[in-house]
């Protein structure tokens, strides 16, 4: 179905969107597979517009992501896709013009220093290297960094609020939106 991206979640989540023949995008429809309270779907992505049960037809399919950005249109050629066979559409290029516009959005987020970010690679190198040797104590490990952890996000989110930036702004440099980051810095703020 969609992609999604470990380091910045729900904010820059992608799919191969559907794009109609006067260039715009239809609205999300919702999709029942049967009985149950979770039997349903709701998306926008490009195979769910092939023109059955009153939906549109998709011309064209483009990299889509959450936070707003788009990719480039390609059209769909639905003679070379029979009915059942919608898989056959290669949605390749949509992938990596998402994967360009994650990396587009690192480039703009705050770089860690060389040193904070050697030191969280060989952490994650040292507890997993733990959890096969010693799993009580890789617990132990991380139980240690779940006590330290938010204290230091909440100095950090009080210093972040003191410097009085833009949601637009901490959104950015983070890799997030705008509304993420005022969430993250309040969860921090928050903590007791």
């Amino acid at each position: 179905m969609g992609w999604t991206s470990e380091e910045f979640g729900e904010s820059h989540e992608g799919i191969a969107g559907a794009v109609l023949a006067d260039g715009s995008e239809p609205k999300p429809v919702y999709l029942d597979f049967g009985s149950g309270a979770d039997s349903g779907l709701e998306t926008s992505e490009w195979w769910a517009y092939d023109g059955k049960l009153r939906r549109p037809r998709a011309a064209a399919y483009r990299a889509a992501c959450a936070c707003g950005w788009r990719g480039e249109t390609r059209p769909i050629d639905w003679e070379q896709l029979p009915d059942g066979r919608l898989y056959d559409l290669d949605t390749t290029l949509a992938h990596d013009d998402w994967s360009e516009h994650l990396r587009a959005v690192e480039r703009r987020t705050v770089p860690l220093p060389d040193e904070v970010t050697d030191l969280i690679d060989r952490l994650e190198d040292q507890l997993a290297t733990l959890v096969e040797r010693a799993p009580v104590a890789a617990l132990r490990a991380v139980a240690t960094l779940e006590r330290l952890l938010p204290d230091i996000g909440q100095e950090a989110a009080q210093a972040v609020q003191d410097d009085d930036l833009s949601w637009e702004s901490v959104g950015t440099a983070l890799g997030i939106s705008p509304d993420r980051a005022r969430s993250l810095l309040t969860r921090f703020l928050l903590h007791h």
